[in-house]
């Protein structure tokens, strides 16, 4: 009986509660909303525009006629919790527009609506990437990123701001200005102001600049050296894989497509005089937040067709120039072989830029490419590296052009492959 007696006196507080007239309950209105103006909904100060997601207050009369808030094309979420006669809080929406006419559209139950003058702003811009990080000054570039909506100023190192007029929210081209120096660039829009993570004519971690900086180049087997700027160059001396003439058709090919360097010498215990590992030469710690990044020049009439570059890295444990021994640290070294590059335990990337299409070139123009060192972590038939990836991993590097144990239609063709400035640099 106390059960039965619980639940009917339940039943009567509910129904007393519901009849009770709360003064600020939410009652809707007929009639036309009006707006005197709009305030952020945590600071007295008064706007006419909003980044997305932002939370803002509408100040007027009869705001408890709205039904619905259209920023543009996109619709807010209305809670009657935050809605009186005098004022109305809402978000923002997070959704981009897909037609922008710069309105609030207040809805009421009739299907009547006001329009209200209200900017909504993208988020804060977002830059991911420059398409020639060594451009020289006077050449154009494509900055890539998010939320790249002009008007917008761009900002390089050393040089004065530049003012773009049209961007597509995803990329801009720009002029590269007089007097820029090497350093992370700035885009600023009506929404704030973004800093690039790469900086433009990085030289940290360089490994091959082919000037002199490093003085490394070509160091193993076969292959040849880089070569003197011929006006084809980007910032002097490059490398080149192909002539034009030698048929690249997937097959074991080092003599023009190669570029392989291995550290150390013939002295025991090995000193690595002269040739240090790679690892000493760039920070590779924390390897899987950073990238190996070189320019890239690939002329129109000597395509690249069908054949991965392979980029295979060792430790000394697989591979070293000389004799097979005890370097000067302790470490076991395997000395001079071309057996670990057919194997399952070097970690490498395949970079294959003409795989959507069957044909890859870039006109001409230097392009820098990336390559995030975490995806080097294939083997030679492109399952997982069987050897664990390391940071001591990436002693030595070999560009190879050869379809390896990778499954690929036959095709040939004649490429020209220049690259240059060949580094290690951080991406996160």
């Amino acid at each position: 009986m106390t059960k039965y007696f619980g639940i009917l006196m339940g039943l009567a507080l509910v129904a007393s509660c519901t009849s009770v007239d709360y003064p600020d309950r939410f009652k809707p209105t007929d009639g036309l909303p009006t707006v005197d103006y709009v305030r952020y909904a945590d600071r007295d100060l008064i706007i006419s525009q909003a980044n997305m997601e932002e939370t803002i207050c509408l100040v007027g009369d009869n705001l408890t006629s709205v039904h619905d808030i259209y920023f543009n094309d996109q619709k807010a979420v209305l809670n009657t919790s935050y809605i009186t006669a005098h004022a109305l809080i809402v978000a923002v929406p997070k959704t981009l527009p897909k037609v922008e006419d710069n309105k609030m559209h207040l809805i009421t139950r009739d299907s009547s609506v006001v329009l209200y003058d209200f900017k909504v702003l993208p988020p804060a811009p977002r830059i991911s990437a420059l398409s020639n990080e060594w451009a020289p000054a006077g050449e154009t570039v494509t900055v890539k990123g998010s939320y790249l909506f002009a008007p917008l100023t761009v900002q390089f190192p050393g040089a004065d701001p530049v003012d773009v007029t049209v961007a597509s929210g995803d990329a801009f081209d720009v002029v590269v200005p007089a007097g820029s120096q090497p350093g992370k660039i700035k885009v600023t829009t009506a929404s704030g102001t973004a800093q690039s993570v790469f900086m433009y004519k990085d030289s940290r971690g360089m490994l091959f600049d082919f000037d002199g900086l490093t003085g490394l180049d070509n160091h193993g087997w076969n292959g040849h050296t880089s070569k003197d700027d011929d006006g084809f160059g980007i910032s002097g001396r490059y490398f080149q894989f192909g002539d034009g003439v030698k048929e690249l058709d997937g097959s074991w090919e080092e003599s023009q497509y190669s570029l392989v360097y291995w550290p150390g010498t013939w002295n025991e215990p090995e000193d690595y005089a002269g040739a240090p590992r790679l690892t000493d030469v760039a920070d590779f710690t924390g390897y899987a937040n950073k990238a190996l990044k070189f320019e890239m020049s690939i002329p129109a009439e000597n395509p690249w067709k069908n054949t991965p570059m392979q980029i295979v890295f060792g430790g000394v444990d697989l591979i070293t120039f000389g004799a097979e021994t005890t370097d000067i640290y302790g470490n076991k070294v395997a000395g001079q072989n071309n057996t670990y590059m057919n194997g399952e335990a070097a970690p490498r990337a395949f970079y294959m830029p003409w795989e959507a299409t069957g044909s890859f070139d870039t006109g001409g123009k230097w392009i820098t490419v990336t390559i995030p060192l975490a995806e080097a972590n294939k083997g030679w038939s492109g399952a997982a590296a069987t050897k664990e990836i390391t940071d001591d991993s990436f002693s030595s590097i070999w560009f190879f052009i050869c379809n390896g144990g990778l499954d690929l239609p036959e095709a040939s063709c004649t490429p020209i492959i220049r690259i240059d400035n060949v580094r290690v640099v951080p991406i996160k």
